[in-house]
């Protein structure tokens, strides 16, 4: 029985992983709460997110990709957010079905390229991927019914402003889910998850600051970037603490001028501030090594 066990945790932990690794997280439990979390918000999107990832996973091994690279849920997050994402921009037709399939073993040849090439690509996969996809549709509108458009609606309060800036990370705008996402990082790095929380109260002082709409600070829209780039640069170092200040205020301009563009923002703020980031930090320490020779 507990060979059973055993070998359903090994079965089971690499798509639980890719899971949590949306947020950085190496862990079967942050993969466990974020699609608790998911079916929280939408039953539907948790059922995307469980195929998608399961994709991922099949076609890594299917190219021979490395299992320990499979195992720790790489190829796995980028999967696991194209999924979510038609689901949450397109009714769930036969049509979005084969997209989800099809865009989720694209977004892991993508990451695998990056992989290989040493290059940290974060979300960029997703990002590539979903934006095809969105461009494809866009031009043959018959193919897909959008997802009605609900009325915007917030929760003046903190709770709620904290919760969904972890619950878009994954398009989930339900407090609850949001709660899951952040009880999920705190288990597996509570350090990350503090970083996080002060980049949501970075970023919506930022956003009040250039007076964007207090429904999108609510909502969260102008602080999950944010999330994703206080967790990547987490730490103890005093560097880490101006890392994660430079990319959380970049990710926030960004965003509001994707929006002012007309663009789907997805990911993209994190993933350009992150590299914008670390380009800096790199020009930073090659200026110093050249003073001291």
């Amino acid at each position: 029985m507990t060979k059973q066990k055993q070998n359903f945790s090994d079965i089971i932990s690499p798509f639980l992983k890719g899971i949590g690794q949306i947020m950085l997280q190496n862990s079967v439990w942050t993969g466990l709460f974020f699609l608790a979390g998911i079916c929280c918000g939408s039953l539907m999107m948790g059922l995307a997110a469980a195929i998608a990832v399961i994709t991922g996973a099949f076609t890594a091994r299917l190219l021979k990709y490395d299992e320990d690279e499979i195992n720790s849920g790489l190829y796995g997050f980028s999967a696991t957010l194209v999924g979510v994402a038609l689901i949450c921009f397109f009714q769930p037709t036969i049509i979005i079905w084969i997209a989800v399939v099809i865009g989720s073993a694209l977004a892991i040849i993508i990451q695998h390229l990056f992989i290989v090439k040493k290059t940290p690509a974060y979300t960029f996969p997703f990002i590539l991927v979903t934006w095809l996809l969105l461009c494809v549709f866009h031009y043959f509108p018959a193919l897909v019914q959008q997802q009605p458009t609900s009325p915007v609606t917030y929760v003046n309060n903190y709770i709620a402003l904290f919760s969904r800036g972890f619950g878009q990370v994954i398009f989930q705008d339900n407090v609850w889910a949001g709660i899951l996402f952040m009880i999920g990082v705190f288990i597996s790095r509570p350090v990350a998850a503090i970083y996080a929380i002060v980049g949501i109260a970075l970023s919506t002082m930022l956003a009040y600051q250039l007076k964007e709409p207090i429904s999108n600070i609510y909502l969260g829209l102008l602080s999950y970037n944010a999330v994703l780039c206080a967790i990547t640069f987490a730490g103890n170092k005093v560097e880490d603490i101006l890392m994660t200040l430079v990319s959380v205020v970049l990710s926030v301009l960004i965003t509001i001028q994707m929006g002012h563009l007309n663009l789907p923002v997805l990911t993209f703020p994190f993933v350009l501030a992150t590299w914008i980031t670390i380009i800096i930090k790199i020009i930073k320490q090659t200026v110093q090594l050249k003073l001291k020779q």
